[in-house]
């Protein structure tokens, strides 16, 4: 049954039109609407329109007409009109057999040629979800994963998949970095390809692919299969080839803008911000008040996990893009932030979160900060050799702290946290380490008190944690005071965070301030104060560093417009390509593993683990799905118009279908926009055309594979050819390998078979739909045969 909707009749197209942008979300179009009922009636879409606007009423769209310039059909022209039109079957024949191909003379009676191309796609998984225990959430309605990748596919596309949504690890990284894009370039061995794509979401993957906690692999679909894709691995080969190609790929500008820019702390979002600045033309001088550039990057995280040497040669190459570091400046101290406002023509905060913060107990001044532990390890270890201590802290920060100190010779490292195993801050592999180096770590536990005799630290008093969060997810812990446990120790390590330190700004500037956070316009990241810009930590407490490289990008797109008095620069990933995966990827079931340094060589100043080969890179890059949906465009007359390259008009623009058809990601156009007209050009009358497709019953609409073809002879041999593909991608398919191949030869029986496999050659079929090649080869061989038999 169909739920209750408004149904509009219209006069014009604008009116048409305009109802469709009031209703956005909530309004369809309908003309013929053979296939939109069907839609509502299985309830496939996960939004169920409020109303139905019906352009059947608008006088004039029905048309069927030849003139100079071509075949001109108005989209509300039936298929069973366009199937028996003389002027159709004068010289555009194709066309008229592929409207008669479509289903029962029952529906081609209703069905419009508009409706026929814009209608929705056939997909088990999204057309037939009682018959399947329910709708699925698929990339089509805003998911992350086509289920037909290793589910239900022998009517699925052959030719890779249409780039729809931002796939599931895309859309967990905080950058949006596209994964699967530049591991498809890793497939192809174009390595410059692939950091190419890297670094437009991501200016210092060496760094990230080394201390990120990498959501993306927590979101791979990959995992759901086997295991995630080792996504870390990957970007690490192609980071370090960044900074070993540092010339070629963090080039100067060619142009300078002329305009300045101050940055105030070099963390990874004011290195990102840097780098965005930097290529779009702007002088940028960033300032930190450490002795060298890098922030937490550099102090705080151990080499183990991040060499130096990696960190020193991103801002070697970030200088010699033209970027300028004052290292050793304190801003507010030796040179007031009013001074940079003046001075400049926007100023970028990003100081980081680098002050303690206090958690109230008794005698908490004899404990140690972690990040003041990280950065002057090696001194404050000289009287702790041999000792017993006790870290704080649940997060990567305190597993490093933990690490740290056992490798420079504590005898034991406890580690207690609030938060049970499962929802430790740290990374799986980072807790893994702990222990496997010694360290005990004793979930669910907190502060009670600190132990200590003569203003020296004994131990510490836990207390059970039985809440960490509220019924909203705010921080809020509960405890158990009567169940503790006493810790014997002589130093305490507190782990527990990091608090943004706002005096640099002093009384000069008046920035607005909330909870001690810089406050900013969510979507422009500016402050109360013009030219002055504010992210990351300052603004919204400590967080990733791939959250804070996102920030970063983001605050250079806002300071270039406000610098330049342009736009803001749209960078969000493209929609409606075709991308391919590797045919053998459901053949590699383990990812590829970095090796680890052994246990008994490891310590502070080597890395503890080593990178992929070249080789293993790109066999892991194989087991990527590149999700997209794998769902095939049914319309016949679309193919066939591809193949005649005709032009659509619409209310909004006039474009070859070709070329709509590769930008369309969901539906071929926007939802106020609608198809008015089909223009063939009269150049196509010159051709032979045909269509034929192959389908399991005669009265059944949906072709199973199609071909399409037009071919110009000259003398006995092909001037020009155009062979279509249709229902064996995501979009009718030009096989122009085949095309190049049959131009100028004379078409025999030989030539078709060869052109066919051609066709054919970059295909790559799922586990249950590989008898479409065969039947594709077939249809494209018969073809040309066909059109020299007509000679």
């Amino acid at each position: 049954m169909l739920k209750n909707f408004a149904h509009i009749d219209t006069e014009s197209v604008d009116e048409a039109a305009g109802l469709l942008r009031e209703g956005a979300g909530s309004s369809r179009i309908i003309a013929g609407g053979t296939d939109l009922l069907s839609v509502l009636k299985h309830k496939l879409e996960p939004d169920y329109p409020e109303q139905l606007v019906n352009i059947k009423t608008v006088e004039g769209l029905d048309h069927i007409t030849a003139d100079e310039e071509g075949l001109k059909i108005g989209a509300a022209a039936k298929l069973c009109d366009i199937a028996g039109s003389a002027q159709v079957n004068d010289g555009y024949e194709a066309l008229a057999m592929a409207a008669k191909s479509v289903a029962t003379p029952l529906i081609r009676n209703l069905a419009t040629i508009g409706g026929n191309l814009c209608q929705d796609v056939r997909c088990w998984y999204y057309r037939y979800p009682d018959e399947i225990g329910g709708r699925i959430r698929c990339l089509r309605k805003g998911g992350d994963y086509c289920n037909a990748m290793t589910g239900e596919n022998r009517n699925h596309s052959i030719f890779g998949a249409k780039k729809v949504n931002l796939s599931g690890c895309s859309q967990n990284c905080p950058a949006h970095v596209d994964v699967p894009e530049y591991l498809t370039c890793i497939r192809e061995g174009n390595l410059d390809g692939a950091a190419a794509i890297l670094m437009e979401s991501n200016p210092i993957p060496a760094i990230t692919s080394r201390v990120c906690t990498h959501f993306c692999q927590m979101n791979c679909k990959r995992a759901e299969f086997d295991e995630h894709v080792n996504i870390g691995g990957m970007e690490r080969y192609v980071g370090d080839y960044i900074l070993d190609n540092a010339d070629r790929f963090m080039k100067a500008p060619e142009a300078e803008s002329g305009k300045k820019a101050a940055i105030v702390g070099s963390g990874p979002a004011g290195l990102t911000a840097a780098y965005y600045l930097r290529r779009l033309g702007h002088q940028v001088l960033v300032y930190d008040k450490m002795e060298e550039a890098g922030g937490l990057l550099r102090y705080a995280i151990p080499e183990y996990r991040l060499p130096k040497d990696i960190v020193r040669k991103l801002i070697a190459a970030l200088e010699a893009m033209g970027i300028q570091f004052k290292t050793g400046t304190e801003i507010g101290k030796d040179i007031p932030v009013s001074d940079l406002v003046e001075q400049f023509d926007s100023v970028f905060l990003n100081t980081g979160a680098w002050k303690r913060p206090l958690i109230g107990l008794d005698g908490e001044e004899l404990t140690t900060f972690g990040l003041d532990f990280l950065i002057e390890v090696n001194k404050w270890m000289e009287s702790k050799i041999g000792k017993d201590i006790i870290v704080v802290g649940g997060g990567n920060v305190a597993v490093d702290v933990a690490i740290t100190a056992k490798r420079l010779g504590a005898a034991n490292v406890i580690m207690a946290c609030l938060e049970d195993e499962k929802h430790m801050p740290a990374s799986e592999e980072e807790v893994a380490r702990a222990r496997e180096e010694g360290i005990v770590i004793m979930n669910s536990w907190g502060p009670k008190e600190i132990l200590r005799q003569d203003g020296q630290i004994t131990g510490l008093v836990l207390k059970r944690c039985t809440q960490v969060f509220d019924g909203e997810g705010h921080f809020s812990p509960a405890y158990d005071d009567g169940d503790t446990e006493t810790l014997e120790g002589n130093s305490i390590l507190m782990a527990v965070g990091q608090k943004t330190d706002l005096s640099f700004l002093g009384e000069e500037l008046e920035l607005k301030v909330n909870r001690g956070l810089i406050s900013v316009e969510p979507d422009t990241l500016k402050t109360s104060l013009p030219k002055v810009f504010a992210v990351g930590d300052v603004t919204t407490g400590p967080k990733t560093v791939v959250a804070a490289i996102a920030d970063g990008k983001k605050a250079a797109v806002y300071v270039d417009s406000y610098m330049t008095g342009q736009p803001a620069k749209n960078y969000e990933h493209p929609l409606g390509q075709i991308v391919k995966f590797d045919a053998s990827s459901s053949c590699h079931s383990q990812s590829a593993k970095l090796a680890e340094r052994p246990k008994e060589e490891r310590g502070l100043h080597l890395e503890d683990s080593y990178g992929l080969s070249w080789e293993e890179v790109q066999e892991e890059a194989k087991r990527c799905f590149n999700c997209g949906c794998l769902a095939v465009n049914p319309s016949d007359v679309a193919t066939v118009l591809t193949a005649m390259e005709a032009e659509i008009v619409t209310n909004k623009r006039r474009e070859k279908i070709g070329d709509m058809m590769k930008k369309a990601h969901c539906r071929l156009v926007e939802e106020d926009e609608i198809v008015t007209e089909i223009v063939v050009p009269a150049s196509i009358r010159e051709y032979r055309t045909g269509y034929d497709k192959y389908r399991v019953r005669d009265s059944h609409d949906f072709a199973v594979v199609s071909v399409a073809s037009a071919y110009k002879l000259e003398d006995g041999k092909v001037a020009d050819a155009r062979i279509v593909l249709g229902a064996v991608a995501p979009i009718p398919l030009r096989a122009t390998a085949a095309e190049e191949f049959i131009n100028g030869k004379e078409i025999t029986e030989e030539l078709a078979g060869q052109a066919a496999e051609i066709a054919l050659r970059g295909a790559v079929p799922l586990s249950k739909n590989e008898y479409k090649v065969q039947i594709a080869r077939s249809l494209v061989k018969n073809s040309l045969l066909n059109a020299a038999a007509a000679r």
